[in-house]
């Protein structure tokens, strides 16, 4: 944990490091990487190069689960989202059957006490992507080491015994002693230069979502912030998202062909009254619970994300370069995606922390130690978090009547299964993980 009271010492110049993707992953692994440096060293010199004009985040409203929560807290972003007001709290996400309008489970954050899980107890956020960014991005602005730098393409990465050194489209270069990638499913890190060879896969399922406005007491919800409403070919998320509830998040998680090509995926993406039509086919037809149509009918913005992932195991690192997040190891979405995010970014910081104590590369120890010690901490949690996400992509494929009420009697004992191995991820805190390294 950084100290700000000790001066670090004059002789020691400042890590120069390269975080190629300005969205979620790389502003929070940037705030690690600044928070756990040693009170004897500078703070990092940091430069983000982010491929978007502006940095943005495509997508809907994630939950952000106790865990997140803690790291973010920690990082100084969470006292920034509350500041700015964002985000509904989230005691519990509620599990329905669509056709009976009958809750059948909940996943709760509430813990023993109703105070929380975890050391401090934290319960869950449901929060806008965009939201979220927002405020990770005025945590920030508070550190003038990290610099961002918007529509930069990097089409060239080269590694030296001194350093990594980036070219972009427009001519441009940066050169650093490392280089970060959390540049997403489709990293240009790892397609450029870890591992050219794995590339994102389609899951066979796609994220259909868009916002309905929520007339209050006019439209009573059966739900208290977060529902998971499970149909014979999908689930569709209904959740308010903002402490007003005047707005409710309408996600579908649902099995979609797949198209041959990126661009025939954007034509597709755009095409709100037929992904309108879909939903309504999949989730309004037959509902016992009359919300649910009229979310979808009033549902702005429609848009279909296919969900891409990687195939398990694969490279993370070279001698200077690393991969974290979805770079790494993107999956479907698992209930605790960001989470993970945060966690890679964290126990990755205090990875390079540790290799700064002991002298880094003045002291004989290449930077790799450093990252093979990250990869021994996160491989066994990575794999753990993969094959639960396939759990999700099954539950979600479409399927007939009987098929549906075997599903719907499996889940609350699912659910009740799984709870201590939920939680335990849940109430886990790697900032104090012990690293033996």
């Amino acid at each position: 944990m950084q100290n700000q009271s000790q001066n670090p010492l004059p002789s020691l110049q400042p890590l120069s490091i390269l975080i190629l993707g300005g969205g979620i992953s790389g502003l929070t692994t940037a705030l690690s990487l600044t928070k756990f440096t040693p009170p004897t060293h500078p703070p990092p010199s940091i430069k983000i190069f982010e491929i978007r004009p502006f940095p943005a985040t495509i997508g809907g409203a994630v939950n952000l689960t106790p865990n997140a929560l803690r790291l973010l807290s920690y990082l100084g972003a969470l006292h920034e989202i509350e500041r700015l007001g964002y985000g509904a709290p989230c005691e519990a996400i509620e599990v329905f059957d669509l056709y009976t309008g009958g809750k059948i489970a909940e996943s709760s954050f509430k813990g023993k006490e109703g105070r929380g899980l975890g050391d401090p107890p934290f319960r869950a956020l449901r929060i806008g992507r965009g939201e979220a960014l927002k405020g990770v991005l005025a945590a920030i602005d508070k550190y003038p080491n990290i610099e961002i730098e918007c529509g930069k393409r990097t089409v060239g990465i080269v590694e030296d015994g001194e350093g990594v050194k980036l070219t972009f489209q427009d001519g441009d270069t940066a050169t650093g002693d490392i280089l970060v990638g959390c540049d997403g499913i489709h990293s240009v890190t790892r397609l450029l230069h870890v591992e050219p060879e794995r590339k994102g896969v389609y899951s066979g399922i796609c994220n259909a979502f868009g916002f309905a406005p929520h007339i209050g007491k006019f439209q009573p919800v059966h739900f208290t912030t977060s529902a998971m409403n499970f149909s014979r070919r999908g689930m569709l998320l209904t959740s308010f998202h903002s402490p007003e509830k005047d707005s409710i998040y309408v996600g579908g998680l649902m099995e979609v062909p797949e198209i041959a090509d990126r661009d025939g995926w954007k034509a597709a993406g755009k095409d709100e009254e037929k992904i309108r039509a879909e939903m309504l086919e999949r989730f309004g037809k037959d509902a016992a619970l009359d919300l649910i149509p009229q979310l979808i009918h009033d549902a702005k913005e429609l848009f279909l994300w296919p969900v891409f992932t990687l195939p398990k195991s694969g490279k993370w690192y070279t001698s200077r370069v690393i991969l974290i997040g979805d770079s790494a190891h993107a999956m479907p979405p698992q209930g605790e995606s960001t989470g993970i995010v945060f966690e890679d970014g964290v126990l990755f910081s205090r990875c390079i922390a540790r290799w700064m104590e002991k002298g880094g590369e003045k002291g004989g120890m290449p930077v790799r130690e450093a990252f093979e010690a990250y990869e021994k901490l996160r491989r066994g949690r990575i794999d753990a978090a993969f094959e639960e996400s396939q759990s999700v992509v099954k539950t979600v494929r479409d399927a007939g009547w009987l098929g549906h009420i075997v599903k719907m009697r499996i889940v609350p004992w699912y659910l009740w299964w799984t709870r201590a191995e939920r939680e335990g991820h849940f109430v886990e805190d790697v900032t104090r993980k012990e690293l033996n390294y």
